[in-house]
């Protein structure tokens, strides 16, 4: 195999018809004719515009015949792209869970105006929140991310950060959504965020069982060994995110609009990571074959 897009489109479609979506029912049935454009499809359309870093879907659509038109029979209207992408959101959860730990928390802004955060559809699952790393304030949601080394993602989950902090972000991901926990005995490395007896007490206990390695406070005289190495590398994973795949430039309006474009980036992110274990590609966390 080789790394580019075409063969990764390819391969991601393979697993998804043959694995992912017979074996967790996903599979469409009762009356009504059969889309000409399959959910696994539209899966692959959805990674193929991120990669290729089309922000905006009329641009895509546009673009889709010229960049992929080769692989797809049928392109959809802008519409109903748009309606199929935020329907087809859970099954690309499950296929960015399916490949295979770092947590992290970054805002995901979705406005900029009093007037967006007073009349958006977003009021409530979004709200003001403070950024330590760039010393500002936004109005958005906070996405808390579980990753591997290599950046795939495994677990995640989004909160308002005016009604949730990190640490209750933490434990609401971990307790009421078994699919974001690791296994058991898995050393989570994160920041100073989650500090705190109760918060360390909750990863220890005996539903979680795992290891929380985080470094110290400055009102803390016990030094704490700490990996700043693995920091970096979750920090890269999240600039990864931003910049080369538009997480702030989402375009979301809606809760479900905003989730499934989430999705999709994180979708994309994995796809990428795993076809390069699978070709055996040098630098794993490396889109620069897909982008073009």
């Amino acid at each position: 195999m080789i790394a580019d897009l075409d063969t990764l489109l390819i391969a991601l479609y393979v697993e998804l018809t043959d694995r992912i979506i017979p074996l967790l029912g996903f599979t469409r049935s009762g009356p009504g004719q059969r889309p000409e454009v399959t959910d696994a499809e539209l899966v692959c359309l959805a990674v193929a515009q991120v990669l290729l870093r089309y922000d905006d879907e009329r641009h895509w659509l546009r673009a889709a015949p010229k960049q992929v038109g080769h692989l797809f029979p049928r392109l959809l209207g802008q519409s109903e792209y748009n309606q199929r992408i935020k329907a087809i959101a859970p099954l690309m959860e499950a296929a960015l869970r399916w490949r295979l730990r770092l947590m992290d928390a970054t805002p995901v802004p979705c406005g900029q105006s009093v007037i967006t955060a007073r009349r958006s559809d977003l009021a409530g699952w979004a709200g003001y929140g403070f950024c330590p790393s760039h010393s500002r304030w936004y109005w958005g949601a906070k996405l808390l991310l579980i990753c591997t080394c290599d950046g795939t993602i495994t677990g995640f989950g989004l909160a308002n950060p005016k009604l949730f902090g990190e640490r209750e972000q933490a434990r609401q991901m971990l307790k009421d959504h078994p699919a974001n926990r690791p296994a058991p005995g898995t050393a989570v490395v994160t920041d100073k965020g989650l500090s705190g007896e109760d918060t360390e007490a909750f990863f220890a206990s005996p539903g979680l069982g795992l290891a929380l390695i985080r470094p110290a406070r400055k009102d803390e005289n016990q030094p704490r060994p700490f990996p700043n190495w693995l920091r970096q590398r979750i920090e890269a994973i999240i600039w990864m995110l931003k910049n080369q795949l538009g997480l702030e430039r989402h375009g979301g309006r809606v809760p479900a609009g905003l989730w499934a474009r989430i999705v999709q980036r994180l979708l994309a992110l994995n796809t990428a990571i795993w076809h390069n274990w699978q070709i055996g590609a040098p630098v794993k966390r490396s889109l620069v074959a897909y982008d073009h």
